[in-house]
Protein backbone atom coordinates (compact mmCIF):
# COMPACT_ATOMS: atom_id res chain seq x y z
CA UNK A 1 0.00 0.00 0.00
CA UNK A 2 2.80 2.43 0.87
CA UNK A 3 4.45 1.69 -2.46
CA UNK A 4 1.29 2.73 -4.32
CA UNK A 5 1.07 5.97 -2.37
CA UNK A 6 4.71 6.75 -3.13
CA UNK A 7 4.15 5.99 -6.82
CA UNK A 8 1.07 8.23 -6.84
CA UNK A 9 3.01 11.05 -5.22
CA UNK A 10 5.86 10.72 -7.72
CA UNK A 11 3.42 10.56 -10.62
CA UNK A 12 1.75 13.73 -9.37
CA UNK A 13 5.08 15.50 -9.17
CA UNK A 14 6.15 14.36 -12.61
CA UNK A 15 2.89 14.76 -14.50
CA UNK A 16 1.16 17.65 -12.75
CA UNK A 17 -1.84 18.14 -10.56
CA UNK A 18 -4.23 15.54 -9.18
CA UNK A 19 -7.48 15.69 -11.15
CA UNK A 20 -10.23 15.37 -8.56
CA UNK A 21 -12.70 14.11 -11.20
CA UNK A 22 -10.56 11.19 -12.33
CA UNK A 23 -8.03 10.41 -9.58
CA UNK A 24 -8.06 7.05 -7.86
CA UNK A 25 -8.01 6.53 -4.12
CA UNK A 26 -4.22 6.28 -3.84
CA UNK A 27 -3.69 9.39 -5.92
CA UNK A 28 -6.16 11.34 -3.77
CA UNK A 29 -4.37 10.10 -0.66
CA UNK A 30 -1.13 11.56 -1.99
CA UNK A 31 -2.54 15.01 -1.21
CA UNK A 32 -1.69 16.67 2.12
CA UNK A 33 -4.60 16.12 4.51
CA UNK A 34 -6.37 13.32 2.62
CA UNK A 35 -6.49 9.93 4.27
CA UNK A 36 -8.54 6.84 3.58
CA UNK A 37 -11.83 8.24 4.91
CA UNK A 38 -11.66 11.53 3.01
CA UNK A 39 -10.54 9.79 -0.18
CA UNK A 40 -13.51 7.42 0.15
CA UNK A 41 -15.84 10.41 0.75
CA UNK A 42 -14.55 12.13 -2.40
CA UNK A 43 -15.03 8.97 -4.46
CA UNK A 44 -18.53 8.44 -3.04
CA UNK A 45 -19.54 12.01 -3.89
CA UNK A 46 -18.03 11.66 -7.34
CA UNK A 47 -20.21 8.64 -8.18
CA UNK A 48 -23.23 10.92 -8.52
CA UNK A 49 -21.71 14.40 -8.90
CA UNK A 50 -18.93 16.14 -10.73
CA UNK A 51 -16.51 18.69 -9.32
CA UNK A 52 -16.75 21.79 -11.52
CA UNK A 53 -13.82 23.43 -9.71
CA UNK A 54 -11.36 22.52 -7.00
CA UNK A 55 -13.35 24.69 -4.60
CA UNK A 56 -16.26 22.23 -4.98
CA UNK A 57 -14.25 19.84 -2.81
CA UNK A 58 -15.54 21.79 0.20
CA UNK A 59 -18.90 20.12 -0.41
CA UNK A 60 -17.34 16.88 0.86
CA UNK A 61 -17.56 16.60 4.65
CA UNK A 62 -14.23 17.25 6.34
CA UNK A 63 -12.68 19.27 3.52
CA UNK A 64 -12.53 23.01 3.94
CA UNK A 65 -11.04 26.12 2.37
CA UNK A 66 -7.74 25.67 4.24
CA UNK A 67 -7.24 22.30 2.51
CA UNK A 68 -7.90 23.92 -0.88
CA UNK A 69 -5.41 26.69 -0.15
CA UNK A 70 -2.67 24.27 0.99
CA UNK A 71 -3.11 22.01 -2.04
CA UNK A 72 -4.09 24.53 -4.72
CA UNK A 73 -1.05 23.87 -6.92
CA UNK A 74 -1.50 20.09 -6.65
CA UNK A 75 -5.20 20.06 -7.64
CA UNK A 76 -7.13 20.28 -10.87
CA UNK A 77 -10.69 19.58 -11.97
CA UNK A 78 -11.27 18.30 -15.50
CA UNK A 79 -14.32 19.34 -17.47
CA UNK A 80 -17.50 17.69 -16.19
CA UNK A 81 -20.05 15.87 -18.29
CA UNK A 82 -22.81 16.36 -15.67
Amino acid sequence: MKVFVIVAILAGLLFGAVDINTAGKDELMSLKGIGIKKADAILKYRKTHCFKSIEDLTIVKGIGPKFIEKNKKALSASVCKN
